[in-house]
C-alpha cells in the first residue's frame, strides 16, 4: 500500500483582523476558497487584546497556540493625521510590534508575517526604491513616528533570525486600498477619503475639493490583490528580508488621475478644486516590484479603475456601516 504523506496543520492567527487588509485576507480565506486543507484562521480585533500590552498579548498566544501569525495590527492614518501625531504613531506601533513579536517567539510561532509601508523608505532617494534601501536614510518627516516605528520591525526579524533562527519577515505594500477601508475624510488614507469626499459632494451638489495639488503620484494596490500575495509570503516566501508587494511602476499614477478615477465611478459631474493651501506630502514612492516578479513572473493585478469601481460600490452599498 502506498503511505498517505500527512497534512501539515497550520493554526494562523491575523492581527487587525478586522482592518482593510484583514478583511481582504479573511475573504479570500472564506469567500473564495483560499484556506488549503489543514490551515485554521482566526482573525482578531483590537477587542480580543490590548497589544499594547505584553501580558495580555502574551495570554492571547498561549491561549491560541499559533503556528502562523500574520500581523497587520497597527495605528495608521493618513497624511494629516500622521502630521499631529508623530510620537503617538511612534509609541503605539513599537509597543505593539514587539510585543506581538516577542509573544510568537515565546509559544514557538514558525512564522510571522508583518506589513511594513513605503512610506518608510528614505525621503531622499533614488527611484526605484527597493527592498535593500529602508535603512539608507531619515524618511519623510510628515510621518516619522510611524515610519521609524515600522522599521523597527526588519530590525526585529533579523535579530531574531541571528539569534534565534526564527523565519520572520515583512511584506511592503505600495498603498492600499478596497472595502472595509477607513474612509474619514480627516484621518484616512488619500484614495478612501476621495472616495467619501466625492460621495458627499456629489449628494450636496457641491464641487469636489481635493487635498493638495493633485499632482503627488501613488502606487495603488486592491486589497484583494494584497491578500492572495500575503497567502503566497506565508506560504512560500523563505527570507527574512522584506519583500515589496505592488504593481509595477508603470502603474503609478497621480492624486489627480485617482480622484479623476472616483469621480468617474461614482458618476460625479460637478466641478473638482484643488486646495493647494494644504500639504501634498511625500511627491513620488516609486517602488520595484522586480523580486515580486522575480518569485512570481505571471503575477497580476486587478485593474486600477476596476478596483476603484468595486471599492466606491462596496462604500455606497455598505455607506451607514462604514468606518468614516
Amino acid at each position: 500500500m502506498e503511505s498517505v504523506q500527512s497534512v501539515e496543520r497550520m493554526r494562523v492567527v491575523v492581527t487587525g483582523g478586522s482592518g482593510l487588509v484583514g478583511k481582504a485576507i479573511e475573504h479570500v480565506v472564506k469567500e473564495e476558497g483560499g484556506a488549503k486543507e489543514g490551515e485554521e484562521w482566526i482573525f482578531l480585533s483590537s477587542k480580543d487584546a490590548d497589544l499594547m500590552d505584553f501580558r495580555a498579548t502574551q495570554a492571547l498566544f498561549q491561549r491560541l497556540q499559533p503556528t502562523h501569525v500574520i500581523h497587520l495590527a497597527a495605528m495608521v492614518g493618513g497624511l494629516f493625521r500622521n502630521m499631529r501625531l508623530n510620537l503617538d504613531f511612534w509609541r503605539c506601533n513599537i509597543y505593539i510590534n514587539d510585543n506581538v513579536l516577542q509573544a510568537a517567539h515565546h509559544v514557538g510561532v514558525q512564522k510571522v508575517v508583518s506589513c511594513l509601508s513605503t512610506c518608510i523608505f528614505p525621503d531622499n532617494t533614488t527611484y526605484p526604491i527597493t527592498e535593500k534601501m529602508i535603512h539608507n536614510g531619515p524618511p519623510h518627516d510628515s510621518n516619522f513616528g510611524y515610519s521609524y516605528a515600522k522599521r523597527m520591525i526588519d530590525v526585529n526579524n533579523r535579530a531574531y533570525f541571528q539569534q534565534f533562527g526564527h523565519r520572520y519577515t515583512a511584506v511592503i505594500p505600495t498603498n492600499v486600498f478596497g472595502p472595509h477601508d477607513n474612509f474619514s475624510i480627516e484621518d484616512g488614507h488619500v484614495l478612501p477619503g476621495l472616495i467619501h469626499k466625492t460621495y458627499l459632494a456629489k449628494e450636496e451638489g457641491s464641487p469636489l475639493t481635493v487635498w493638495g495639488s493633485g499632482n503627488p503620484r501613488r502606487q495603488f494596490i486592491y486589497s484583494l490583490d494584497l491578500a492572495r500575495l500575503f497567502l503566497w509570503v506565508l506560504r512560500e516566501y523563505d527570507e527574512v528580508e522584506p519583500i515589496i508587494l505592488s504593481v509595477g511602476e508603470e502603474d503609478e499614477v497621480s492624486i489627480k488621475d485617482a480622484a479623476e478615477a472616483v469621480t468617474e465611478a461614482l458618476d460625479f459631474r460637478g466641478d473638482i478644486v484643488y486646495d493647494t493651501s494644504k500639504a501634498d506630502g511625500q511627491f513620488k514612492k516609486t517602488a520595484s516590484n522586480a523580486k515580486l516578479c522575480s518569485y512570481l513572473p505571471d503575477v497580476t493585478f486587478t485593474p486600477f479603475k476596476t478596483a476603484v469601481k468595486e471599492t466606491c460600490d462596496w462604500f455606497v452599498s455598505n455607506y451607514d456601516f462604514a468606518r468614516k
